[in-house]
C-alpha cells in the first residue's frame, strides 16, 4: 500500500491560523496555532513554523490554504490566494499563498475558503463521507458556507457568501435595536448569527452564555433560516454545522426543531424525516476538519 503523500496545510481564520504537516486522519505529523494579528506577524510565524517543519520532516508534496474570505480562487489569475474585501483589519490585498509557496520551493499549491476546505474534509473522511451531496456552515467570529453537488463544490464567478444570506431579524430580546454586526450588511446572517454578533449583543462570548439563556433561541431561528434557504435553492443530503459558536452541541435539537417548525411540511425528502438528527448534525472531524479538508485538497491537487 502506497504510504500517503505529506502535506503542508493552512487553515486561516479570522481569530487564529492553524498550520500543519499532515497526511491522513491520525497522521497529523505537527501542527501549530497562531493568533490571527498583524499581517507581519502572523506570517513571519507561518514562515518560520513551515521552514523548521520542512526542514525536520521532509519537503511537503503539496501546500494547500484554506482561507478566510473573500478570497481570489482564480488559478489564472495573478492575485490567486489574495484575500478581498475582509472587514478583517489590515488583512485586505494579502497573498497568503505567494510567501508560503516561495519559502516550500514553488511545489503544487491550492488555495480554497476555509469552509469550502472543511467540507472537503468532510466529504473524504468525515459526515458527508459517500454523499452526492452536503452543505457546511461554519459559524464562528464570522459565518462562511459551502455546498458540494454532484461531485464538485459549487461556486460562481465567485465562492459562495452564504454568511451573508438575508435573515428576518427576530424580535426576541430587543432585536428590533440590535441592527447587526457587519459592516457590509448590517443584519444578515453574519451580522446577527455569529460570534461577533453574540458577544456584541449579549456582551459575553458564545461559550459565557448559559444554556437557559435566550439568546440561543435566537441563534436556533438564524440558523435555521438558513437551513431554509439553502433548502430552497440546492437541497443537500445533509448539512454540516461546525465552528466556535456550534460546539455548544446542544444547540443542534433547538435548531433541527425550528428547522422544522420553518419547513411547515414543505418538502417531502426523506433526509426531512424524523427529527433531523441525521440531517443537521457537527462535522465528524471536530476541530480537525479545517486542516484535514487541506490534507484532502492536497491530495486532490497531486492526483490531477
Amino acid at each position: 500500500m502506497l504510504e500517503s503523500p505529506l502535506i503542508a496545510t493552512l487553515e486561516a481564520g479570522g481569530t487564529k491560523m492553524v498550520a500543519g504537516f499532515a497526511k491522513g486522519p491520525g497522521e497529523i505529523l505537527r501542527r501549530k496555532r497562531v493568533k490571527t494579528e498583524g499581517v507581519e506577524k502572523t506570517l513571519a510565524q507561518l514562515v518560520d513554523f513551515f521552514r523548521v517543519g520542512s526542514q525536520d520532516l521532509g519537503l511537503p508534496e503539496a501546500l494547500a490554504v484554506g482561507a478566510f474570505g473573500p478570497v481570489n480562487l482564480d488559478r489564472g489569475s495573478k492575485d490567486y490566494g489574495t484575500i478581498g474585501q475582509t472587514p478583517k483589519e489590515g488583512w485586505r490585498g494579502v497573498n497568503l499563498l505567494a510567501p508560503l509557496r516561495e519559502l516550500l520551493g514553488g511545489l503544487p499549491s491550492v488555495v480554497e475558503t476555509d469552509v469550502n476546505a472543511a467540507l472537503f474534509g468532510e466529504l473524504r473522511w468525515g459526515a458527508a463521507r459517500g454523499l452526492k451531496s452536503a452543505a457546511y456552515l461554519t459559524v464562528g467570529t464570522g459565518i462562511g458556507g459551502a455546498l458540494f453537488m454532484n461531485g464538485d463544490l459549487i461556486r460562481g464567478v465567485g465562492h459562495s457568501e452564504m454568511g451573508h444570506m438575508r435573515v428576518r431579524r427576530d424580535e426576541v430580546g430587543g432585536g428590533a435595536k440590535f441592527t447587526g454586526v457587519c459592516p457590509f450588511h448590517g443584519d444578515c446572517l453574519e451580522g446577527m448569527a455569529s460570534g461577533s454578533a453574540l458577544r456584541a449583543r449579549w456582551g459575553r462570548a458564545a461559550e459565557e452564555l448559559g444554556t437557559e439563556h435566550v439568546a440561543w433561541e435566537i441563534e436556533a431561528d438564524y440558523l435555521a433560516q438558513a437551513c431554509v434557504n439553502i433548502l430552497m435553492i440546492a437541497p443537500p443530503e445533509r448539512i454540516i454545522l461546525g465552528g466556535g459558536v456550534m460546539a455548544q452541541d446542544w444547540l443542534f435539537p433547538l435548531i433541527r426543531t425550528r428547522l422544522k417548525e420553518l419547513l411547515g411540511g414543505y418538502l417531502a425528502y426523506d433526509e426531512l424525516g424524523g427529527d433531523l438528527g441525521s440531517f443537521v448534525l457537527p462535522p465528524l472531524l471536530g476541530e480537525d476538519a479545517g486542516l484535514l479538508g487541506c490534507v484532502a485538497l492536497g491530495q486532490a491537487l497531486l492526483k490531477g
